[in-house]
Order: structure tokens, then C-alpha cells, then sequence
């Protein structure tokens, strides 16, 4: 089943004194099927930014429609759209976005916080998340005290507690280095075995390739997609790379 469905989504960015329009998105249609994980690569400026904005509902598409779960995002009213974020959607980001005034539990907590939950109710949530990451004996600490790896699976834990259908990763391992992206996306590839629908843009190959799909935006439209299906990371890896340096040099390429 389709828990997320993108048809012909298109949006024009117009600049401040209205004389020229920027296509940032042409005609991008996809679908993301409950348990899936998908990666979405392209070069800097090919959309990949605004398509995750307007899958977040953090911007509004000028065409086109985004259904989650058959909801069209279009028809949620404006006040309503904070929670519906923060009840359906996960979001992990390359900066992590924690607040160094609080400790790692409070940085878990605050948006179980912002639901109006209580404390033992959040506590049951965050426990067995933060065991599973390996940063329960973290939990006082703050974020400056911490790695660069703990900072995101942190990050990861504050996303999970909700109980997001769609987890949204907006290039997780840049700011990581070789050992952390390593932990991270084994970590990701046990949430999607667990059955979390992923979604992430990324630059990494090493990322992509442990996507189960991979999708290629190219000037604002799909320009090309992969399925691992029985292929090992490694030859994932290569496939990628092929399809990027066609994409790059301007070579077909066929599913």
C-alpha cells in the first residue's frame, strides 16, 4: 500500500520583484510504499531540497498533489499543519537541530512535550528507543558534550519517539564522519527492517546504497530510478555511480 503519493508536482519560485520564475520542480510523480526506504539523489540545485520542503509540508507546491495516506497535504488547513507534522512525520537533518540548553532526554522529549503528553508516557517512549541507539546512559548529557554519531542518534530518538509513519532524513550523514555514517546507516537499515518507512536525500552513494529504491531528480523531474531488490550494497554502489555520472554527462539511462 502507498502511504506516500507525489502526482505531477510542480513549483515555481518567483523572485522578489516578480521579474523572473525559477522551476524548481517541473512534473515530479512517485509513490513510496509502506515499508519502504528511498533515497533521492541529485546534482546541488535539481529540486531535491524543495521536493523534501513540500513532502514535509513545510512549503506549499504551486501544482500538482502530495497524499499521505490518501490525506491530500493541500487540504490541511495552515493551523493545523505543526501537528500534523509532529504526528505523522520523523525528521532527521545533517545539523542535528538540537537545543544545547537541554539535555539529551529533554531534546527527546520536547516534541511529546509539545503534544501535551505526560512525563511517564514519554518516558515509556523515549527507553526502548534509547537502548535500542546505545544513548540511554546518555540521556543527562548535553549535546555539546557529545560525538558527532550520539548528536544523531539522538536526533533519530526525538524524530522516532512520535511514532512517525514517514521518517524524513534531509542528508543524515554530512555532517558525520567514516565510523559514525557507518553506525548511522546500519541503524536506519535495522528501522526499515523493523518496518519504518524512510525516505532521505542524500549526496553519499555509500547512503543511497542501502536504500531499498533510489530515485535521481534531474532538473526538476525523475530523471531516473534504481531497485536494489537482491543486489549486495556494494553493487547498489556501482549501479549508483553509473547512473550518476550519466546524469551528470547527460546519458540515457533505463530503469
Amino acid at each position: 500500500m502507498a502511504l506516500l503519493e507525489v502526482h505531477h508536482l510542480k513549483k515555481v519560485y518567483t523572485t522578489r520583484f516578480g521579474g523572473q520564475s525559477v522551476v524548481a520542480l517541473n512534473d515530479v510523480s512517485f509513490s513510496v510504499e509502506q515499508g519502504e526506504y528511498v533515497a533521492i539523489m541529485g546534482e546541488s540545485g535539481s529540486g531535491k531540497t524543495t521536493l523534501l520542503n513540500a513532502l514535509a509540508a513545510l512549503d506549499r507546491p504551486t501544482s500538482g498533489e502530495i497524499l499521505y495516506d490518501k490525506q491530500n497535504l493541500a487540504t490541511i488547513p495552515s493551523k493545523s499543519l505543526a501537528a500534523f507534522r509532529r504526528d505523522h512525520l520523523g525528521f532527521v537533518f545533517q545539523d542535528f537541530n538540537l537545543l544545547d540548553q537541554f539535555s539529551v532526554q529533554d531534546n527527546i522529549f520536547l516534541p511529546l512535550v509539545l503534544a501535551g503528553k505526560s512525563y511517564d508516557e514519554m518516558f515509556r517512549r523515549m527507553k526502548p528507543i534509547a537502548e535500542r541507539l546505545g544513548i540511554f546512559d546518555l540521556l543527562q548529557k548535553y549535546p555539546y558534550e557529545l560525538s558527532g554519531g550520539q548528536k544523531q542518534r539522538t536526533a533519530i530518538a526525538r524524530a522516532l519517539i512520535t511514532e512517525p509513519g514517514l521518517l524524513l532524513a534531509d542528508e543524515p550523514t554530512g555532517a558525520l564522519d567514516s565510523s559514525a555514517t557507518e553506525s548511522l546507516l546500519k541503524t536506519f537499515q535495522a528501522l526499515n527492517e523493523q518496518g519504518q518507512t524512510l525516505l532521505m536525500v542524500t549526496h553519499s552513494i555509500k547512503a543511497a546504497a542501502h536504500a531499498k529504491r533510489v530515485l535521481f531528480i534531474k532538473d526538476g523531474i525523475v530523471f531516473h530510478q534504481l531497485y536494489k531488490a537482491h543486489q549486495t550494497t556494494e553493487a547498489m554502489y556501482l549501479k549508483i555511480s553509473d547512473a550518476l555520472t550519466a546524469l551528470t554527462t547527460g546519458g540515457d539511462q533505463n530503469e
